[in-house]
């Protein structure tokens, strides 16, 4: 991995911020002519792309295609579509006071941006905020992961052959190039990793007084009730769960399941994890990404514990998906997010005390509840803080790009995903334009108690 100085990171950062100051990125055809470029950059190099993260996770085409390059094609065809009305001043109302004027909003790029992405979704995590800050108009360095090396490289090759470093430009580089531009002042930087390493970012940034976007984790847990569609349910876990080998930040991450409907429901997980066939070197399995994660998730593995699974291959990183069973809170799977395919099942018999608990704890990334019952929808709707769910599946809401994305709490700050994505790298300029005529002298000194009357029924 080549050594990148101070200097050169300097310089590229320097070179950008002289060229937002010609304010060319503010010209929205000039924002849609490199989000083209960008799609079809994308589109010549995909079997680079597939190539890069078959070395990496051994993930096949299907899968990269579904969770990582249609995410990112479907983000620059919505900023397309709709870049012209996201960049158009809103009109607000103005009030009593300040008339006779007009209110306007205007939302302008905060200038040039850091992105650091994460491995586990190595394109979707690094380009999708990339597509929003250029979207939003705004100069952009790219910091891919160097977890994922082989995609890391894919990235920096196909960024810095096509577009211009004073706009676009990605490092190669690990955590000491991090550090580096961690210490450089930027309008914004946008993180996406673990909270222990987030804390890291906001601590640097604060130094500078950088706003931040922090996408982190956290426990995500899903409930099943016992008026759960149980069927459903366990399809559409086993798929979200074990989807990346279980590395995604919005997978269960652990089940409470209603005791009456347990045992039923364990053996439909089971059916569904044999039937879908999770192997080594399958086309929808990937394996663990490191020796350093890998070895990390086996200890998690209490083999008094396992209800199916539980098998490993040390030579090609490959984790069985593992059901662990009459798990509790002080077990260790229990104390970290496990971002790996192991799902621990804790069972529970009223439904408001295990919601309780669950409140009680950090608060996740995302959460799911599995139920029929209205009562325990709202209530899980109202009373539980979470960055975002589903109700009667798992994951899908990071496919609307209506919806945002984003943590709270020690899941996070800010989001984005459509016009959320839009905004977060946006400042939200606000101008009143008054009139120069028809002015009172109410404001003016010298004051009276008349003055103060009318100013009162006013304001």
């Amino acid at each position: 991995m080549p050594e990148i100085c101070f200097m050169e990171i300097q310089e590229v950062i320097s070179k950008q911020k002289e060229f937002f100051n010609t304010n060319q990125t503010k010209n929205i055809r000039f924002r849609k002519m490199y989000l083209e470029k960008l799609r079809d950059v994308i589109i010549q190099n995909e079997n680079l792309l597939y190539e890069a993260i078959y070395k990496d996770f051994g993930k096949s085409t299907f899968d990269t295609f579904t969770t990582e390059i249609s995410f990112i094609l479907n983000d620059i065809n919505y900023y397309l579509k709709n870049l012209k009305s996201l960049s158009k001043p809103k009109k607000v109302r103005t009030n009593l006071v300040n008339q006779l004027g007009k209110s306007r909003i205007y939302c302008e790029p905060l200038g040039n941006i850091l992105v650091i992405g994460a491995w586990n979704y190595p394109y979707q995590l690094s380009l999708s905020p990339i597509i929003a800050a250029l979207a939003a108009g705004n100069c952009c360095i790219l910091k891919p992961s160097e977890i994922a090396e082989n995609t890391m490289k894919a990235m920096v090759k196909i960024i810095n052959e096509n577009f211009p470093a004073e706009y676009l430009y990605a490092f190669e580089g690990g955590i000491d190039e991090t550090t580096e531009l961690l210490q450089l002042k930027f309008d914004k930087i946008f993180f996406t990793g673990s909270t222990k390493v987030g804390k890291i970012v906001y601590e640097a940034a604060a130094k500078n007084l950088t706003p931040v976007t922090l996408e982190l984790g956290g426990k995500s847990p899903t409930i099943i009730s016992k008026e759960a569609n149980l069927e459903v349910a366990a399809k559409r876990i086993v798929w979200g769960k074990f989807l990346n080998a279980g590395q995604t930040c919005v997978a269960p991450d652990y089940l409470l399941v209603e005791e009456s409907v347990k045992e039923q429901f364990l053996e439909m997980l089971r059916k569904y994890i044999q039937e879908f066939k999770y192997k080594p070197n399958s086309e929808h399995y990937t394996r663990i990404i490191n020796q350093r994660n890998f070895e990390r998730l086996i200890k998690l593995i209490n083999k008094d514990k396992i209800y199916f699974g539980g098998n490993f291959d040390k030579e090609k990183l490959f984790i069985e998906p593992t059901l662990l069973t009459d798990v509790n809170w002080n077990d260790d799977v229990m104390q970290e997010e496990i971002f790996g395919p192991i799902l621990p099942v804790i069972s529970f018999t009223n439904f408001n005390i295990v919601l309780n608990e669950i409140i009680e704890l950090e608060k996740p990334l995302a959460a799911y509840l599995f139920t029929n019952n209205s009562e325990e929808k709202e209530i899980f709707k109202q009373k539980f803080s979470f960055g975002g769910g589903c109700i009667n599946d798992v994951m899908m809401h990071l496919g609307n790009e209506n919806l945002p994305f984003g943590g709270v709490g020690n899941s996070g700050i800010g989001n984005y995903h459509g016009k959320f994505g839009f905004e977060t790298f946006s400042h939200q300029k606000a101008i009143l334009e008054r009139a120069t005529w028809g002015e009172p002298n109410i404001k003016y000194p010298p004051y009276s108690e008349k003055k103060l009357s009318w100013i009162k029924k006013l304001m």
